[in-house]
Protein backbone atom coordinates (compact mmCIF):
# COMPACT_ATOMS: atom_id res chain seq x y z
CA UNK A 1 0.00 0.00 0.00
CA UNK A 2 1.52 3.51 -1.04
CA UNK A 3 2.48 5.88 1.44
CA UNK A 4 0.03 9.23 1.42
CA UNK A 5 1.53 12.21 0.37
CA UNK A 6 1.28 15.20 2.01
CA UNK A 7 1.84 18.25 -0.17
CA UNK A 8 4.60 20.98 1.23
CA UNK A 9 1.89 23.29 1.54
CA UNK A 10 -0.22 21.38 4.01
CA UNK A 11 3.47 20.57 5.59
CA UNK A 12 4.54 24.74 5.90
CA UNK A 13 0.74 25.49 7.86
CA UNK A 14 0.17 22.89 9.92
CA UNK A 15 3.65 22.46 10.82
CA UNK A 16 4.38 22.97 14.68
CA UNK A 17 7.16 25.49 13.25
CA UNK A 18 4.20 27.55 12.03
CA UNK A 19 3.26 29.77 14.61
CA UNK A 20 -0.10 30.35 12.28
CA UNK A 21 -1.30 26.52 12.31
CA UNK A 22 -1.04 26.02 16.20
CA UNK A 23 -2.97 29.39 16.62
CA UNK A 24 -5.74 28.34 14.34
CA UNK A 25 -6.06 24.67 16.12
CA UNK A 26 -6.11 26.62 19.52
CA UNK A 27 -8.68 28.74 18.11
CA UNK A 28 -10.77 25.83 16.62
CA UNK A 29 -10.83 24.06 20.18
CA UNK A 30 -11.82 26.74 21.89
CA UNK A 31 -14.78 27.19 20.00
CA UNK A 32 -15.53 23.13 20.05
CA UNK A 33 -15.02 23.68 23.93
CA UNK A 34 -17.54 26.29 24.09
CA UNK A 35 -20.19 25.00 22.09
CA UNK A 36 -19.88 21.61 24.29
CA UNK A 37 -20.32 24.16 27.41
CA UNK A 38 -23.58 25.83 25.82
CA UNK A 39 -24.96 22.39 25.31
CA UNK A 40 -24.90 20.91 28.43
CA UNK A 41 -26.00 23.92 30.17
CA UNK A 42 -29.11 23.77 28.15
CA UNK A 43 -29.74 19.59 29.11
CA UNK A 44 -28.04 18.82 26.17
CA UNK A 45 -24.96 16.24 25.58
CA UNK A 46 -24.31 14.91 22.30
CA UNK A 47 -22.19 12.04 22.79
CA UNK A 48 -25.01 10.48 25.49
CA UNK A 49 -28.35 9.04 25.06
CA UNK A 50 -29.85 12.02 26.59
CA UNK A 51 -29.35 14.81 24.20
CA UNK A 52 -33.22 15.25 23.87
CA UNK A 53 -34.39 17.52 25.73
CA UNK A 54 -36.75 15.01 28.19
CA UNK A 55 -39.38 16.71 30.40
CA UNK A 56 -42.56 16.08 31.79
CA UNK A 57 -45.41 15.94 29.96
CA UNK A 58 -48.05 18.68 30.95
CA UNK A 59 -50.92 17.02 32.61
CA UNK A 60 -54.48 16.76 30.71
CA UNK A 61 -57.45 18.02 33.05
CA UNK A 62 -59.95 15.11 33.42
CA UNK A 63 -62.98 16.85 34.65
CA UNK A 64 -65.23 15.44 37.31
CA UNK A 65 -65.94 11.96 38.43
CA UNK A 66 -68.80 10.11 36.68
CA UNK A 67 -71.74 9.78 39.19
CA UNK A 68 -71.53 5.93 39.18
CA UNK A 69 -67.80 6.20 40.55
CA UNK A 70 -68.66 9.16 42.89
CA UNK A 71 -71.49 6.15 44.69
CA UNK A 72 -68.73 3.45 44.55
CA UNK A 73 -66.67 5.63 46.52
CA UNK A 74 -69.15 7.39 48.97
CA UNK A 75 -70.64 3.67 49.56
CA UNK A 76 -67.29 2.68 50.02
CA UNK A 77 -66.07 5.76 52.59
CA UNK A 78 -69.20 5.33 54.42
CA UNK A 79 -69.03 1.25 54.93
CA UNK A 80 -65.25 1.15 56.03
CA UNK A 81 -65.79 2.32 59.43
CA UNK A 82 -68.21 -0.90 59.75
CA UNK A 83 -66.13 -3.89 58.37
CA UNK A 84 -62.86 -5.28 60.45
CA UNK A 85 -60.27 -8.03 59.97
CA UNK A 86 -60.49 -10.77 61.99
CA UNK A 87 -58.02 -13.10 63.00
CA UNK A 88 -58.56 -16.51 64.93
CA UNK A 89 -55.79 -18.24 66.61
CA UNK A 90 -54.85 -21.83 67.97
CA UNK A 91 -52.69 -23.22 70.85
CA UNK A 92 -49.93 -25.19 69.38
CA UNK A 93 -47.22 -27.01 71.32
CA UNK A 94 -43.28 -27.00 69.88
CA UNK A 95 -41.67 -30.57 70.07
CA UNK A 96 -38.81 -28.55 71.32
CA UNK A 97 -40.32 -25.85 73.25
CA UNK A 98 -42.94 -27.10 76.64
CA UNK A 99 -44.29 -23.81 75.83
CA UNK A 100 -47.44 -23.24 74.04
CA UNK A 101 -47.45 -20.97 71.56
CA UNK A 102 -50.20 -19.24 69.37
CA UNK A 103 -50.76 -20.24 65.96
CA UNK A 104 -52.62 -18.38 63.36
CA UNK A 105 -55.25 -20.43 62.02
CA UNK A 106 -57.45 -18.23 59.59
CA UNK A 107 -57.75 -15.15 58.39
CA UNK A 108 -60.95 -12.94 57.67
CA UNK A 109 -63.76 -10.14 57.49
CA UNK A 110 -66.70 -9.48 59.64
CA UNK A 111 -68.47 -6.32 60.44
CA UNK A 112 -69.92 -4.64 63.38
CA UNK A 113 -73.90 -5.67 63.79
CA UNK A 114 -74.33 -3.18 67.08
CA UNK A 115 -73.18 -0.66 69.64
CA UNK A 116 -72.49 -3.43 72.23
CA UNK A 117 -69.64 -4.68 70.51
CA UNK A 118 -71.19 -7.43 68.66
CA UNK A 119 -69.20 -8.61 65.33
CA UNK A 120 -70.88 -11.06 62.42
CA UNK A 121 -68.44 -13.24 60.76
CA UNK A 122 -68.50 -16.88 59.24
CA UNK A 123 -68.66 -20.15 61.44
CA UNK A 124 -65.56 -21.71 59.64
CA UNK A 125 -63.28 -18.46 59.92
CA UNK A 126 -63.62 -19.05 63.83
CA UNK A 127 -64.15 -23.03 64.08
CA UNK A 128 -61.79 -24.95 66.19
CA UNK A 129 -60.18 -21.65 67.30
CA UNK A 130 -58.88 -21.03 70.78
CA UNK A 131 -58.92 -16.84 70.43
CA UNK A 132 -59.68 -14.84 68.00
CA UNK A 133 -58.38 -11.23 67.44
CA UNK A 134 -60.82 -7.78 65.87
CA UNK A 135 -58.99 -5.29 63.73
CA UNK A 136 -61.22 -2.56 63.81
CA UNK A 137 -60.92 0.30 60.79
CA UNK A 138 -58.96 2.79 62.88
CA UNK A 139 -56.21 -0.38 63.48
CA UNK A 140 -57.07 -0.87 66.65
CA UNK A 141 -56.93 -4.38 67.92
CA UNK A 142 -59.38 -6.23 70.54
CA UNK A 143 -59.32 -9.46 71.94
CA UNK A 144 -62.67 -11.50 70.84
CA UNK A 145 -65.11 -13.83 72.73
CA UNK A 146 -67.41 -16.23 70.96
CA UNK A 147 -71.38 -15.68 71.57
CA UNK A 148 -72.65 -17.81 69.81
CA UNK A 149 -72.31 -19.71 66.24
CA UNK A 150 -74.86 -21.66 63.95
CA UNK A 151 -72.22 -24.19 61.98
CA UNK A 152 -75.02 -25.37 59.48
CA UNK A 153 -75.55 -21.34 58.04
CA UNK A 154 -71.88 -20.84 59.11
CA UNK A 155 -72.22 -17.94 60.63
CA UNK A 156 -70.64 -17.26 64.49
CA UNK A 157 -71.32 -13.35 66.38
CA UNK A 158 -68.11 -12.74 68.45
CA UNK A 159 -67.88 -9.88 71.07
CA UNK A 160 -65.33 -7.28 71.56
CA UNK A 161 -65.11 -4.62 74.68
CA UNK A 162 -64.55 -1.67 72.14
CA UNK A 163 -66.12 1.29 73.19
CA UNK A 164 -69.56 2.60 71.84
CA UNK A 165 -67.54 5.62 69.65
CA UNK A 166 -65.58 2.95 68.57
CA UNK A 167 -68.04 1.18 66.66
CA UNK A 168 -70.04 1.95 63.30
CA UNK A 169 -73.15 -0.77 63.48
CA UNK A 170 -73.18 -1.74 59.65
CA UNK A 171 -76.95 -0.45 57.67
CA UNK A 172 -78.85 -3.30 57.39
CA UNK A 173 -80.74 -4.16 54.18
CA UNK A 174 -83.32 -6.88 53.08
CA UNK A 175 -82.09 -9.77 50.96
CA UNK A 176 -86.31 -9.98 50.18
CA UNK A 177 -86.41 -8.36 46.81
CA UNK A 178 -83.17 -8.41 45.07
CA UNK A 179 -82.62 -8.57 41.41
CA UNK A 180 -80.71 -10.25 38.99
CA UNK A 181 -78.45 -7.53 37.68
CA UNK A 182 -78.25 -5.55 40.43
CA UNK A 183 -75.03 -4.02 41.19
CA UNK A 184 -73.25 -5.17 44.34
CA UNK A 185 -70.25 -4.52 46.29
CA UNK A 186 -67.94 -6.67 48.53
CA UNK A 187 -65.67 -5.51 50.96
CA UNK A 188 -63.19 -7.43 53.09
CA UNK A 189 -59.35 -8.28 53.41
CA UNK A 190 -58.62 -10.76 50.74
CA UNK A 191 -54.79 -12.27 50.79
CA UNK A 192 -54.47 -9.43 54.38
CA UNK A 193 -54.80 -6.70 51.92
CA UNK A 194 -57.08 -4.62 54.58
CA UNK A 195 -60.07 -2.75 53.50
CA UNK A 196 -60.57 -3.86 49.26
CA UNK A 197 -63.64 -3.12 47.20
CA UNK A 198 -65.11 -5.15 44.71
CA UNK A 199 -67.69 -4.59 42.47
CA UNK A 200 -70.07 -6.60 40.49
CA UNK A 201 -73.52 -7.87 40.01
CA UNK A 202 -76.12 -10.26 41.40
CA UNK A 203 -75.80 -12.68 38.65
CA UNK A 204 -78.12 -15.66 40.89
CA UNK A 205 -81.09 -16.14 43.40
CA UNK A 206 -81.67 -18.91 45.96
CA UNK A 207 -78.69 -20.93 45.40
CA UNK A 208 -78.00 -23.80 47.69
CA UNK A 209 -74.78 -25.00 48.36
CA UNK A 210 -72.84 -27.08 51.12
CA UNK A 211 -71.66 -25.26 53.83
CA UNK A 212 -69.09 -26.02 56.50
CA UNK A 213 -70.62 -29.16 58.12
CA UNK A 214 -71.64 -30.27 54.46
CA UNK A 215 -75.08 -29.87 54.56
CA UNK A 216 -76.61 -26.78 51.84
CA UNK A 217 -77.05 -23.30 53.31
CA UNK A 218 -79.93 -22.58 51.27
CA UNK A 219 -81.04 -19.30 49.27
CA UNK A 220 -77.75 -17.92 48.81
CA UNK A 221 -76.83 -15.02 46.91
CA UNK A 222 -74.75 -15.68 44.13
CA UNK A 223 -72.64 -12.79 42.83
CA UNK A 224 -69.69 -12.08 39.78
CA UNK A 225 -68.19 -9.51 42.24
CA UNK A 226 -64.63 -11.27 43.45
CA UNK A 227 -64.85 -12.83 46.88
CA UNK A 228 -61.01 -14.00 47.62
CA UNK A 229 -59.53 -16.27 50.67
CA UNK A 230 -59.83 -13.50 53.67
CA UNK A 231 -63.42 -11.81 51.98
CA UNK A 232 -65.10 -14.55 54.32
CA UNK A 233 -67.41 -13.28 56.81
CA UNK A 234 -67.40 -9.52 55.26
CA UNK A 235 -70.22 -7.30 54.09
CA UNK A 236 -72.12 -7.81 50.54
CA UNK A 237 -73.85 -4.65 50.09
CA UNK A 238 -76.56 -2.70 47.50
CA UNK A 239 -75.96 0.55 45.95
CA UNK A 240 -77.40 1.95 49.31
CA UNK A 241 -74.60 0.87 51.43
CA UNK A 242 -77.00 -1.51 52.70
CA UNK A 243 -75.89 -4.65 53.79
CA UNK A 244 -77.88 -7.59 51.53
CA UNK A 245 -75.61 -10.65 52.26
CA UNK A 246 -72.31 -12.14 54.23
CA UNK A 247 -69.58 -13.12 51.77
CA UNK A 248 -69.29 -16.80 52.09
CA UNK A 249 -67.42 -19.03 49.60
CA UNK A 250 -66.46 -19.69 46.20
CA UNK A 251 -67.10 -22.02 42.96
CA UNK A 252 -63.38 -22.38 41.96
CA UNK A 253 -61.10 -25.48 40.30
CA UNK A 254 -58.01 -23.01 41.68
CA UNK A 255 -59.00 -21.76 44.77
CA UNK A 256 -58.85 -18.14 43.79
CA UNK A 257 -61.72 -16.03 42.23
CA UNK A 258 -63.81 -17.23 39.30
CA UNK A 259 -66.37 -14.92 39.08
CA UNK A 260 -68.77 -17.13 41.16
CA UNK A 261 -69.15 -15.87 44.85
CA UNK A 262 -71.64 -16.91 47.09
CA UNK A 263 -73.14 -14.63 50.08
CA UNK A 264 -76.04 -15.66 52.42
CA UNK A 265 -79.02 -13.62 52.20
CA UNK A 266 -79.36 -10.83 54.74
CA UNK A 267 -82.86 -12.08 55.88
CA UNK A 268 -81.62 -15.20 57.23
CA UNK A 269 -78.75 -13.25 58.96
CA UNK A 270 -80.88 -10.66 60.48
CA UNK A 271 -83.56 -13.15 61.66
CA UNK A 272 -80.80 -15.78 63.71
CA UNK A 273 -78.34 -12.87 64.84
CA UNK A 274 -80.69 -12.04 67.17
CA UNK A 275 -80.84 -15.90 68.37
CA UNK A 276 -77.45 -16.36 68.73
CA UNK A 277 -76.75 -13.03 70.89
CA UNK A 278 -79.51 -14.56 72.97
CA UNK A 279 -79.15 -17.80 73.32
CA UNK A 280 -75.42 -19.06 71.58
CA UNK A 281 -77.22 -21.57 69.41
CA UNK A 282 -79.96 -21.67 66.80
CA UNK A 283 -82.91 -22.69 69.49
CA UNK A 284 -85.42 -21.75 66.83
CA UNK A 285 -87.26 -25.03 65.09
CA UNK A 286 -87.18 -25.99 61.79
CA UNK A 287 -89.90 -25.99 59.52
CA UNK A 288 -88.94 -27.44 56.34
CA UNK A 289 -90.03 -24.92 53.55
CA UNK A 290 -87.28 -22.80 51.52
CA UNK A 291 -89.81 -20.20 50.19
CA UNK A 292 -89.70 -18.30 46.71
CA UNK A 293 -88.63 -14.90 46.74
CA UNK A 294 -91.06 -12.57 46.99
CA UNK A 295 -90.62 -10.52 44.60
CA UNK A 296 -90.41 -13.46 41.99
CA UNK A 297 -94.05 -14.77 43.64
CA UNK A 298 -95.36 -11.36 43.15
CA UNK A 299 -94.23 -11.92 39.03
CA UNK A 300 -95.89 -15.66 39.55
CA UNK A 301 -99.28 -13.54 40.51
CA UNK A 302 -98.84 -14.07 44.00
CA UNK A 303 -100.25 -11.08 45.95
CA UNK A 304 -99.58 -11.88 49.64
CA UNK A 305 -98.23 -14.80 51.32
CA UNK A 306 -95.50 -17.34 51.33
CA UNK A 307 -95.14 -18.96 48.08
CA UNK A 308 -93.86 -22.53 48.91
CA UNK A 309 -91.03 -23.28 46.16
CA UNK A 310 -89.24 -26.60 48.47
CA UNK A 311 -89.88 -28.68 50.97
CA UNK A 312 -87.20 -30.64 52.57
CA UNK A 313 -87.54 -34.45 52.34
CA UNK A 314 -88.46 -35.96 56.10
CA UNK A 315 -89.66 -32.66 57.24
CA UNK A 316 -92.16 -31.20 59.70
CA UNK A 317 -93.78 -30.12 56.43
CA UNK A 318 -93.25 -32.78 54.39
CA UNK A 319 -94.75 -34.45 56.90
CA UNK A 320 -97.55 -32.49 57.00
CA UNK A 321 -98.79 -32.61 53.69
CA UNK A 322 -97.15 -29.05 52.63
CA UNK A 323 -96.78 -29.04 48.44
CA UNK A 324 -94.27 -27.48 46.45
CA UNK A 325 -93.74 -26.01 43.21
CA UNK A 326 -93.94 -28.40 40.26
CA UNK A 327 -94.38 -29.18 36.68
CA UNK A 328 -97.15 -31.29 35.22
CA UNK A 329 -96.52 -33.89 32.33
CA UNK A 330 -96.73 -30.57 30.18
CA UNK A 331 -94.46 -28.95 31.51
CA UNK A 332 -96.27 -26.38 32.93
CA UNK A 333 -95.55 -24.95 36.22
CA UNK A 334 -97.72 -25.67 39.49
CA UNK A 335 -97.55 -23.39 42.18
CA UNK A 336 -97.13 -24.55 45.89
CA UNK A 337 -98.49 -23.95 48.73
CA UNK A 338 -99.23 -19.94 49.91
CA UNK A 339 -98.66 -19.94 53.32
CA UNK A 340 -100.87 -16.67 54.73
CA UNK A 341 -101.19 -17.18 58.42
CA UNK A 342 -99.09 -19.27 61.31
CA UNK A 343 -101.06 -19.49 64.38
CA UNK A 344 -102.32 -16.14 64.99
CA UNK A 345 -99.54 -14.74 63.41
CA UNK A 346 -100.44 -12.75 59.60
CA UNK A 347 -98.02 -14.62 56.50
CA UNK A 348 -97.37 -11.70 54.04
CA UNK A 349 -94.44 -12.29 52.73
CA UNK A 350 -91.80 -14.65 53.67
CA UNK A 351 -90.14 -12.47 56.15
CA UNK A 352 -93.12 -12.65 58.25
CA UNK A 353 -92.61 -16.49 58.74
CA UNK A 354 -89.42 -15.61 59.59
CA UNK A 355 -90.57 -13.56 62.26
CA UNK A 356 -93.10 -15.98 63.37
CA UNK A 357 -90.79 -19.11 63.72
CA UNK A 358 -88.59 -16.80 66.36
CA UNK A 359 -91.93 -17.20 68.75
CA UNK A 360 -92.35 -21.43 68.05
CA UNK A 361 -90.69 -24.04 69.73
CA UNK A 362 -89.18 -26.94 69.17
CA UNK A 363 -91.81 -29.71 69.23
CA UNK A 364 -94.67 -26.86 69.33
CA UNK A 365 -97.83 -28.01 67.27
CA UNK A 366 -99.11 -25.12 65.06
CA UNK A 367 -102.07 -24.17 63.06
CA UNK A 368 -100.78 -23.10 59.48
CA UNK A 369 -103.50 -21.37 57.01
CA UNK A 370 -102.67 -21.67 53.45
CA UNK A 371 -104.26 -21.40 49.69
CA UNK A 372 -104.18 -24.33 47.25
CA UNK A 373 -105.54 -24.00 43.99
CA UNK A 374 -107.16 -21.05 45.13
CA UNK A 375 -109.05 -22.60 48.01
CA UNK A 376 -107.92 -21.83 51.73
CA UNK A 377 -107.01 -24.91 53.31
CA UNK A 378 -105.76 -25.24 57.33
CA UNK A 379 -103.63 -27.86 58.64
CA UNK A 380 -101.58 -29.07 61.93
CA UNK A 381 -97.95 -29.12 61.90
CA UNK A 382 -95.75 -30.10 64.47
CA UNK A 383 -92.38 -28.07 63.95
CA UNK A 384 -89.04 -30.18 64.42
CA UNK A 385 -85.56 -29.58 66.43
CA UNK A 386 -82.95 -27.64 64.47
Amino acid sequence: MPAVAFDDDFRQRFSPQNGTGVSNWLVALLLFSGGLWALSSAGIWPFSRNWVNAVSRPITPRGDLSDDEKTTIEIFRESLPSVVYISSLTVNRAQASPNPVQITRGTGSGFVWDHQGHVVTNYHLIRNAQSATVILADNSEWDAALVGYEPDRDLAVLRIKAPASRLRPIPVGTSNDLQVGQKVFAIGNPFGFDHTLTTGVISGLGRDLPGSTGKPIRGMIQTDAAINPGNSGGPLLDSAGRLIGVNTTILSNSGGSAGIGFAIPVDTVNALVPVLIKSGWNERPELGIIFMYDAIARRLGVTTGALVNHVIENSAAARAGIRPMWRDEDGDLILGDIIVQMDDFPITGEMDVFRAMERFKTNQVIEVKMIRDGDLKTISLKLDNP
